[in-house]
């Protein structure tokens, strides 16, 4: 029979078979499956310590506000009586019931850190509420917990990374789509997944993120924001259930197409999901908040609180307030009439607007009160906001405040790191007062704080001390 092409025909010998490059799922998951404590730097798992013990302090206040209230009772009625507690109440739940309802009280009220430079991720809010969960379960140890919560810091942070900064340009909230893929691997390392079982996870994980920063430009229902980090922690222990049990999900869900870069990035960096894998730890990198408000607020409310109390004046005394930032501040966070206090953590002119009135350094000075006072509202709607040049130095979270006063007097500064970043870290002492202010600072905080010190001598995570704080 003829040929009617070379192409059509069968080759006159067989060439080399090529190998099919890893996914990085599997890359990813292979890490993760294979890491080990001894494996983890001592910087990485102090870093990793203190991350844990800022976001329990922060899941315990957050546990007495309303909207917390509200997600735990829905918990306690869609969780089933499960071995999983749920932080600061007397609650047992099911592993993703329990995991939904302290991602939301970690990130209750703004005080849950993030990554710097950002890479639109809440490690501490996402990854310790699934690792709670199905550690308690399984009787696991504080070992095992911090080995898996370091794993599941590693692929959040380069997956969030490998986005390079494009996802909430599209109006996604960026935890709640990266979110799930490192839950995922917390929980599934704490399942006991092999890497074949943990690629499902991620695969599956893939299909269950959300949010939008609607609330953002609505002015309104802010409140759903705390919802993301709590659906994506129950996302990934879901995701890990169900790939525990033979569920699966596409192993190229992370570069391939239609996979989460084409899906939720412009001009994503897939290199960014394994570079320095295992030889770079990435939770170096992991910011703790000083404020609770967000975290693109916290150089110019630490500028403010700097220039007061070396110069002496309040909002009372402010002819005129200006801040130059970059433009993420200017198109996400410029929020002038915040309705809720969700709202107005997230505006930048309102929370520099309470910075000159009130002691920010407690959480409850971002209240209530200081949505409805009027002179802060003032200030904040005559604020000037402008964008910083790209070429000025600085980061992503760069500002330059400047403030006339009615005497005529003027004060300026730039600043790009703010206490609790990797450039100026908390000293223990002072990572050791936020705790204790949000714990409770009673017989019970002081015991959970020693045992979070001491986590690698927690022998069950049933033993920690974060039941109910009434």
């Amino acid at each position: 029979m003829p040929r009617c092409c070379r192409s059509c025909s069968p080759p006159d010998r067989a060439g080399p078979i090529m190998a099919a490059a890893p996914t990085a799922a599997r890359t990813l998951a292979e890490f993760a499956t294979g890491l080990k404590y001894e494996d983890i730097p001592a910087a990485a798992r102090e870093r990793a310590r203190q991350c844990i013990i800022d976001t329990t302090g922060a899941a315990l206040f957050g546990s007495r506000l309303p909207w917390s209230r509200i997600v735990a009772g829905h918990a306690r009625n869609c969780g089933g009586n499960g071995s999983s507690r749920v932080i600061g109440t007397a609650l047992s739940v099911s592993p993703p019931a329990a995991a939904l309802a302290n991602g939301v009280c970690a990130h209750a009220f703004e005080l849950d850190g993030l990554r710097k430079p950002s890479a639109g991720v809440h490690p501490g809010a996402i990854l310790l509420p699934a690792a709670l969960a199905v550690a308690e379960e399984r009787h696991a140890g504080g070992r095992e917990l911090l080995t898996a919560f370091v794993a599941g810091t590693e692929v959040m942070f380069r997956i969030g990374l490998a986005a390079k900064q494009t996802t909430e340009a599209l109006g996604f909230h960026a935890p709640g789509i990266n979110g799930p893929y490192g839950s995922a691997i917390v929980a599934g390392k704490l399942l006991g997944l092999d890497a074949a079982r943990l690629i499902q996870a991620l695969g599956i994980a893939g299909s269950l993120g959300g949010g939008l920063l609607a609330f953002a430009k609505a002015g309104n229902g802010a409140m759903v924001k705390r919802l993301h980090m709590g659906r994506a922690a129950e996302a990934g222990v879901v995701a890990a259930l169900l790939a525990r049990d033979g569920y699966e999900g596409p192993d190229t869900v992370l570069e391939g197409q239609y996979g989460y870069l084409e899906a939720y990035a412009r001009d994503g960096d897939a290199s960014q999901f394994t570079k320095g894998l295992g030889t770079h730890y990435d939770i170096v990198h992991a910011c703790l908040k000083r404020y609770a408000c967000h975290i693109t607020a916290h150089t110019p409310v630490q500028s403010l609180q700097e220039l007061r109390a070396e110069h002496g004046f309040n909002g009372d005394d402010v002819a005129a307030l200006t801040i130059h930032a970059r433009h993420k501040i200017l198109s996400h966070h410029d929020i002038r009439e915040p309705r809720d206090v969700a709202g107005a953590q997230y505006s930048v002119p309102f929370c520099a607007a309470i910075a000159l009135y009130y002691d920010v350094n407690d959480p409850l000075a971002f209240s209530e009160a200081a949505l409805n006072d009027m002179k802060v509202r003032a200030l904040a709607r005559g604020l000037t906001l402008v964008e910083m040049s790209e070429t000025e130095k600085g980061g992503a979270w760069a500002t330059r405040v400047g403030v006339t006063l009615k005497d005529g007097r003027k004060f300026e500064r730039f600043a790009e790191e703010f206490k609790g970043t990797p450039a100026s870290p908390l000293s223990t002492d002072e990572l050791r007062t936020k705790f204790m202010r949000m714990a409770g600072a009673d017989a019970r905080a002081t015991q959970l704080h020693a045992q979070l010190t001491a986590l690698e001598d927690v022998s069950d995570c049933r033993t920690l001390a974060i039941g109910s704080v009434d």
